[in-house]
């Protein structure tokens, strides 16, 4: 009995699952009409109207109608048209530090925006409720590149941040109003998971001037178990980024018993210094349960301090902790002297020792300094 009612409900799950993707595709198809949208770019027609996404190493393959895994680009008659074009779900001015990037203009406010959706499933996101739905099931606004360069300036910030959910599935509309602010002398900066194809990401970098990437973990198994990724393309990514000249920072989420252990650690550090090098500022962060990761505790703060201990150790010049409250961890310091370059406390600057970058005794800090 106990098997047949297991059976029943298995199948009725079935049943709502494809109905709801039968759903979203229809539902997708109607409200969506060439002449609304704007044309994607980066993908390849195939035969009998399959097209094949390039932007990301998903790589999907969509038939007519079909949406992609980002939920945010769709074959609509053999061609591709981005669905999120336009569409902001949150806009608003933070500083800088929150991203976190802390080697680029410090102190700095932040026009920071996102759309909805992603091009990965982590089952650990702090902002699932938008990057992992359709456009149609949150509010959004729409806004041209124009307005939002013109909202930047308003709110008296130098920056505009491509933030929240993964930017990189609005490619289009980022690189336009990456261009745009240019022109208009406001820097750009994209927080993403660097889950981007080489072509494409080039092209990008030519207009951004800083990229903070979430490196997951550093094992291939994290990243097909956890984001429905893999770690290559990321590493790949960084690689280009440091290549391009554009301001580079990590952050690292640390998740208990599935990507903290020492050994990682070390690997991921190692890594770093010898492909990125040693002034590549790496952010540890404290994971706390959320979305389909509930089931595990918060990470021990003793951890995050560890894993700053070790990528010091391992030759690391600027590490620091996130989503705790460690005074040591949140400041720059001149790597000869040890003397405090900049001190934080949060998001907040208490300090800044800093002549354009270089410190009382003369020591130079990499970084963006204005």
């Amino acid at each position: 009995m106990f098997k047949k009612i297991t059976a029943v409900i298995f199948l009725i799950v079935i049943i709502s699952l494809v109905g709801y993707l039968i759903y979203s595709r229809e539902r997708a198809i109607s409200i969506n009409n060439k002449e609304d949208l704007h044309q994607a770019s980066y993908y390849t027609k195939l035969s009998n109207g399959l097209i094949q996404c390039n932007l990301c190493p998903n790589r999907c393959i969509l038939s007519k109608g079909q949406i992609g895994l980002c939920k945010a680009r769709q074959n609509i008659d053999g061609e591709l048209y981005s669905l999120v074009y336009g569409k902001v779900s949150s806009a608003h001015v933070d500083p800088i530090e929150k991203k976190p990037f802390f080697h680029f203009m410090p102190g700095s406010k932040v026009y920071s925006i996102s759309s909805t959706g992603c091009n990965l499933r982590c089952s650990f996101c702090q902002n699932w409720q938008i990057s992992q739905v359709f456009p149609w099931e949150v509010q959004t606004k729409n806004m041209t590149p124009e307005e939002v360069v013109e909202e930047a300036i308003k709110s008296g910030s130098k920056i505009i941040a491509f933030t929240y959910n993964e930017p990189v599935i609005s490619y289009e509309f980022m690189l336009d109003t990456a261009k745009l602010a240019k022109e208009k002398g406001l820097k750009t900066v994209v927080v993403s998971a660097g889950y981007i194809n080489p072509e494409p990401l080039k092209e990008l970098l030519n207009y951004i001037d800083a990229y903070k990437v979430d490196l997951k973990a550093f094992n291939e198994e994290f990243y097909q178990k956890l984001t429905g990724g893999h770690l290559e393309p990321v590493l790949e990514a960084m690689k280009i980024i440091k290549e391009k000249g554009v301001w580079l920072e990590i952050v690292n989420l640390l998740i208990p018993g599935e990507n903290d252990s020492e050994e990682e650690i070390r690997k991921m550090v190692r890594w770093i210094k010898e492909n990125l090098g040693d002034d590549v500022p790496l952010h540890f962060s404290r994971f706390y349960p959320m979305y389909k990761l509930k089931n595990l505790p918060p990470t021990p703060v003793e951890t995050i301090i560890k894993a700053r201990k070790i990528a010091l150790e391992e030759g690391l010049k600027y590490v620091y902790t996130g989503n705790i409250s460690y005074l040591e961890g949140e400041a720059t310091y001149c790597p000869e002297s040890g003397e405090v370059a900049i001190q934080r406390q949060g998001y907040f600057i208490v300090s800044n020792n800093l002549k354009e970058g270089f410190c009382p005794s003369g020591e130079k800090i990499p970084g963006v300094w204005k």
